[in-house]
């Protein structure tokens, strides 16, 4: 038990010191270049954050452990969604980037109602279905990254060489893998020790603790002010974990899952939508940062007893 803790403690330790060295970074990169910081934050700082799902997935799929596939990615974006907008909402007021609310937030929830459409007749993602999720993820990435450059962008100096960025860029992605592992090899661990079943495990741990560098990195982006980093990070984390992430997985693999992953999905959607609406009409603050908290609660409870 006091290794699994220490595993945690360090892992935690690297992904707070990582996730720094990226929002710095990245945002220092996108200043150098005269690039929007939400294209940062929907690319480069969202992939890397999702860089544990992807070893987890792509692992699952090769294995056959579709359902752990499926199962991290939805865990995730429901963790992404409800925990670290919830909590970085808490910390700091979030303003959100109108063409996060106009584009990329109902098309993250547009892609978790294709992947429920795409579970629903037979509980499989087959290998036609991924190639699918990868091309709307090939066009979505275009799309993006040409809006979003032409998007006034607030004049920053930046007088640190773009060789020392792209070194610190590369040194947190580093930490933020590494912290990830740590902490979910450290917390498995701990759970297999008090006698928690796998099953909990994996729609629990698996999932949260991949999460954990999109937690920190947007807790940090929304400390240091940096909003259009901590919304563009959680948004792009979750188009990438189902349009990239399953894609690969069931090209790999076609995916069959049980109901559970439908029902979970559904849940996914529903709350994508729900919530994107709530932020139509009110400010992402404390008040409903704190009702993202509490649903996830309930979700937590729901997944338990069930």
């Amino acid at each position: 038990m006091f290794i699994s803790i220490t595993f945690i403690l360090i892992g935690f330790l690297f992904l707070v010191k990582g996730a720094d060295f990226f929002v710095d970074s990245a945002s220092g990169i996108a200043t150098k270049l005269g690039i929007p910081s939400l294209v940062i934050g929907l690319t480069i700082v969202a992939f890397g954050t999702s860089m544990p799902e992807l070893a987890v997935s792509v692992t699952a799929a090769l294995e056959k452990a579709n359902e752990i596939a499926v199962g991290n990615v939805v865990g995730s974006n429901l963790f992404n969604l409800l925990v670290v907008g919830g909590l970085s909402a808490c910390i700091y007021p979030l303003i959100i980037n109108p063409s996060i609310m106009k584009r990329d937030w109902p098309l993250s929830t547009l892609a978790a109602i294709m992947l429920f459409l795409f579970l629903l007749p037979d509980l499989t993602i087959g290998r036609l279905e991924g190639i699918i999720l990868l091309v709307c993820f090939g066009i979505l990435l275009y799309v993006q990254i040409k809006h979003t450059k032409n998007e006034e962008n607030t004049k920053k100096e930046e007088h640190r060489s773009m060789p020392k960025l792209i070194l610190f860029l590369l040194i947190g992605i580093i930490g933020i893998i590494w912290g990830g592992k740590l902490t979910v090899d450290g917390a498995t661990s701990l759970a297999k020790t008090l006698g928690l079943s796998e099953t909990l495990i994996g729609l629990t741990i698996v999932a949260i603790g991949t999460s954990l560098p999109e937690l920190v990195t947007s807790v940090i982006a929304a400390k240091k002010g940096e909003n259009e980093i901590a919304m563009g990070n959680i948004i792009g984390s979750n188009l990438f974990n189902i349009l990239c992430i399953l894609g690969i997985s069931s090209v790999l693999s076609p995916i069959h899952v049980e109901m559970t992953a439908l029902i979970d999905t559904g849940i996914l959607t529903i709350l994508s939508f729900g919530f994107w609406f709530l932020c139509k009409k009110h400010p992402l603050d404390k008040k409903l940062g704190s009702i993202m908290l509490c649903t996830y609660l309930i979700y937590m409870i729901y997944i338990i007893i069930r």
